[in-house]
Parts: structure tokens; sequence; C-alpha cells
């Protein structure tokens, strides 16, 4: 850059009232964005800067004064990450003459909401590889909701149509499919899903997905992910509020970061992704996930899908917390399987079903003999280690029915199989818990072919479940309790 450029273009940034630059933008004998730098900074994004990504004279180094020398020239990435989308809109501004206004959560990565400006700059440069476009931004540490309904009005549109659907009266994971859908629609993509992530249990869920593809299964395609895959993703939204890969070169990009899971997109013919992070409290707690999207609208499709994040974020949260509120309503923490209360209100319910509907059923219960034998002698704790592992066999046996911990040592079990099944199911149960020194239980059960008196049959199914017991303390007296 000659001098009477950049003094020409130092004085254009100097005029501007907030923090601006005019970037030098690189295009490659291929066509893709090179490198980007500073070419010149106004005084307001000087001191911006340098207190936000830099820190404090003593920390950094720096001569204050000449910062903006110590900047002008240098890589973007010289306190800020590699930012591929980033890089891909100066390249826009500077190359292909678009201006570009964004306002994005970008909360997790600096602290601020961010409004982005970028203006193509007609002036050339004496390098025919070098176009320059001017970059301008504001923070803000809440959602500046003015910015925000400054956005096109197609992307309020959807965004305002998207907000509709997830308030309205339907079902949770319903309205998530039809955003998803929409999602699918306005991005032109060919696979749209959202999941969520459990990092205690190391697991994800796929809580709705839409495919342009009627054959295609996005849950099975995810079904063969392993966690790691995931989990690799929150690495690599650490320094940026999404993830884009628009192109060949941006595939590379991230095959170097994350092998594995790039190797899983040219599996499945990936050749464009959006993936935006759900966060709630600095978390992150799921993701928006879209593939082989509509890459000639790629700023609108970011600006759009990164808003509405912000929105979808809230609402999973909730329904991660209803859903934990539930659980822990439910079930039994120590064996994983219903509880007490969670019972009574089935019972309730069914009962009452049952009674204007009958159709046959099975009620089983099942109780722990020598319980107390093994707590007083290895404590509770084995106790505790024996319920688990008898409530384990029963959902082995079971997988298809409801069980409940009715009580310390007592299971109960409601199933609507068949009674030539559910028999074949107490068999193999009898045969699991047949040790008298650690699991055997004392079993009772009922079938009724069409009373529709759940209750009575559960006092049946008890009955001969304490017969039973008898019949375990007759020939193991020593461990009555």
């Amino acid at each position: 850059m000659t001098n009477e450029t950049y003094l020409k273009l130092k004085d254009y940034v100097n005029q501007l009232p907030i923090p601006s630059t005019i970037m030098a933008v690189e295009k490659l004998p291929d066509g893709s964005c090179g490198e980007v730098r500073f070419a010149v900074i106004n005084d307001i994004l000087k001191k911006n800067y340098y207190d936000i990504f830099v820190g404090t004279e003593h920390d950094a180094g720096i001569d204050y004064e000449s910062f903006d020398k110590h900047l002008e020239g240098q890589l973007y990435t010289m306190h800020l990450p590699k930012e591929p989308n980033f890089e891909d809109v100066c390249f826009r501004a500077a190359w292909k003459g678009e201006f570009i206004n964004t306002y994005v959560d970008t909360s997790k990565v600096y602290g601020f909401w961010t409004q982005d400006i970028l203006n193509p700059i007609m002036e050339k440069s004496d390098d025919p590889a070098i176009s320059y476009c001017q970059f301008s931004y504001t923070l803000n540490k809440e959602m500046d909701t003015g910015k925000f309904a400054a956005v096109s009005p197609d992307i309020a549109s959807f965004v305002i149509k998207t907000c509709l659907e997830l308030r309205n009266e339907h079902k949770f994971l319903d309205s998530m499919e039809i955003v998803t859908k929409d999602i699918l629609e306005y991005t032109n993509s060919y696979a749209a899903s959202t999941l969520t992530i459990d990092k205690e249990f190391r697991s994800f869920d796929i809580i709705s997905a839409a495919s342009s593809d009627p054959h295609n299964d996005i849950r099975e395609i995810f079904s063969s992910f392993p966690y790691e895959i995931v989990e690799c993703w929150e690495e690599l939204v650490k320094k940026t509020n999404s993830i884009i890969i628009k192109d060949e070169h941006d595939m590379d990009y991230y095959e170097k970061k994350a092998p594995a899971w790039v190797k899983t997109l040219r599996i499945n013919k990936v050749q464009s992704l959006c993936l935006v992070p759900f966060t709630h409290n600095g978390e992150t707690i799921g993701y928006l996930y879209i593939t082989n999207f509509d890459v000639s609208h790629l700023v609108r499709i970011k600006e759009t899908i990164e808003l509405i994040s912000f929105f979808l974020s809230s609402e999973v949260a909730n329904h991660l917390f209803l859903q934990r509120l539930e659980y822990l309503s439910n079930v039994d923490m120590l064996t994983g399987v219903f509880n007490r209360n969670c019972m009574n209100v089935n019972v309730d319910e069914l009962a009452l079903k049952l009674e204007f509907n009958p159709r046959p059923f099975n009620v089983a219960f099942c109780d722990l003999n020598g319980l107390k034998t093994i707590n007083d002698n290895g404590g509770h704790e084995q106790g505790d280690k024996l319920l688990v592992y008898a409530a384990d066999v029963l959902k082995e046996v079971f997988a298809t029915d409801k069980i409940y911990r009715a009580g310390g040592d007592e299971f109960t079990i409601i199933s609507f199989d068949t009674e030539k099944n559910f028999e074949e199911k107490i068999k193999i149960l009898r045969e699991k818990a047949s040790d008298p020194n650690w699991l055997h239980f004392a079993i009772g059960y009922y079938h009724d072919a069409d009373s529709g008196n759940l209750r009575l049959a559960m006092r049946y199914a008890d009955e001969r479940m304490y017969k039973d017991k008898n019949k375990f303390y007759e020939q193991y007296p020593d461990r009555r309790r």
C-alpha cells in the first residue's frame, strides 16, 4: 500500500464514529480467501481492541501510543483466533462488493452481542491479489432489541415465525419438528436436526430432524456417531459462535482439527454444513446441525440461524429442565426404575382407563428375599448394590414393560404383553434370580383377561408373592427377616 493510499484510508476510518478498520483481503490463485490483515485502524478501534483483546500495557508489553502501528499490517489472527466465518464475510465484502450487516450473539466468545458492518472499499490496491473492505463493529453486553429489529425483513419474518411456533400450544417436541422443517426449507438444505447433549452420561439425543429426502433417516445416521465426535464440537465452537463449512477449503481446515468428525461428513457426502451451539448459562447444551445448504445465500443463512439459535437455546434449556424435573419426580434415583409416586399416579390413571375399556394385562410383584440379611452382614452399601443389580435384571427381562420400585425391596411390573409371553418372562426371571445368597425374588403374578380391574389384579399378585416368599423362608429359615 502506498503512503498516499494509507493516509487517504486513515483519514476515512478516523471519521467513522465506531471502531473501524480497513481489512486487506488476499485472493488466492484458486479463488479462495487467503490472508486477512488489518491495513488501517481508527483511534476508536485502537483503544477498544486493546482493552478487550490485548489487556493492560504491562501484561502485553506494548506501547499503547504506538499500538496502531503495531496492529496495522498484521494478520487479524495476531490476537484473535482464526475464524473461517469472519474471513468469508471479509472476502465477500472486499472481492464481491457485498454490503454486510449482521447482529449475532458472540457472548460466549467475547462476552458481547456483536453488530458487524462490512462495506467494500473502491480504493484499488497496488497488489492485484489484494482488495479492501471496511469492517466496523459495535458491542452490547445484552441483546439490543433495536439492532435486532433492524435485520432484513425476510430474516425478521422467519425468526418471528419461529418464536411464535415455539410459544404455541403444541408439545415441545412437535414444535421443534415444525421449526426444524421450516429451517430446512429456509436454508434450502438437505438435512437439518437439533440435538441435546448430556455431558455427565456422555450421550446425546436427537430431538428433531428433517430431510429433503424422505428415505433419509437422520436419527439412524446419528446413531452410528460415537459421543467423542459430538464432544469435539465444543472445543471447535469455543472461539466462534458457529461453524460454517461452505467448500472443500473449509472442509480441509476442520479436517485437521477434527479428522474423525470430518470423516463422517465425507462418508455421508456432506459438502456444506452449519453447526450452531445452544448455550445456557455459559454451557453448551445442544446444537443445530444443518447439512448441504444453499451456500449462495451464506451470509443471510448464517445471520438467521445464529439469531434463531438464541431463542432455541432458551426453549431447549427449559425443556431439559422440565425433563429433569419429571425424571426426579418419577424415577427412583438408586435403581433407575420408576418410583412409588409414579406408580401411584399411573395406577390411578390406568385403573380408570381399564374400567371403561377393559383389555388383557399382567401384573407382577417381585420382592427381594434376604435383603435384610445382606444389609446386616455386608452393610447398606452391599444392600444397595443388590437393589441396583436386581433392577438391572428386571429391566433386562421386562424391557418393554413398566417397572416400579414400590417399596424398599419390592418391585411391581405392569405389562400389556400376551399371557404366554409374560409367563415366559417370569420363567426367565426365576432362572436369573435363583441365588439364595444373593439375588432371589419372591414372585407373584396375575393375568387379567377381560375384567379390567387393575387393583384387584394387583391384590391377587401381591398375595401370590407372599406365598412364594413364605416357601423361600421355609427352605432357608436363616435368611428370614
